[in-house]
């Protein structure tokens, strides 16, 4: 089975380790939505859900242009049509992400990390918060 990368063939499982470390660390936001299905969600905790391919293209794209990051794949786990991947990077950051996977495609995302840590990490702002 093919890893879904370059647009051939579906995504499973066991290709969610090449998902995070070809695509996600070439910053290849093409590759990465070819992931997910049109109508997707991804939900990064730390941020409002993203609803549909287009927009989870951006937000890849917006999250690249901010800073480098890298993803180091610890462990996958899967059950069924779900799957976990546990990652860290070369910072110290870690989180996982929880993914629905359905005909071969990401169809829900859900990652947890510290949003703060992050921030610190890579020399981010913190947000402004509202008053």
């Amino acid at each position: 089975m093919s890893s879904g990368l370059g647009g051939v063939g579906p995504v499973s499982y066991t290709h969610l380790d090449v998902y995070k470390r070809q695509a996600f660390n070439r910053a290849d936001v093409e590759a990465l939505t070819r992931f997910y299905r049109d109508d997707a969600i991804n939900h990064q905790v730390a941020e409002q859900p993203v609803e549909g391919r287009d927009a989870i293209r951006e937000m890849f794209a917006t999250g690249f242009a901010a800073a480098d990051m890298v993803c180091i794949v610890e462990h996958i786990f899967e059950d069924g049509e779900w799957a976990i991947l546990e990652w860290r990077d070369p910072k110290g950051l870690r989180g996982c992400g929880f993914f629905h996977i359905l005909d071969g495609k990401i169809v829900f995302q859900r990652g947890y990390w510290d949003k703060l840590t992050f921030l610190g990490l890579y020399g981010l702002p913190l947000p402004e918060t509202a008053t």
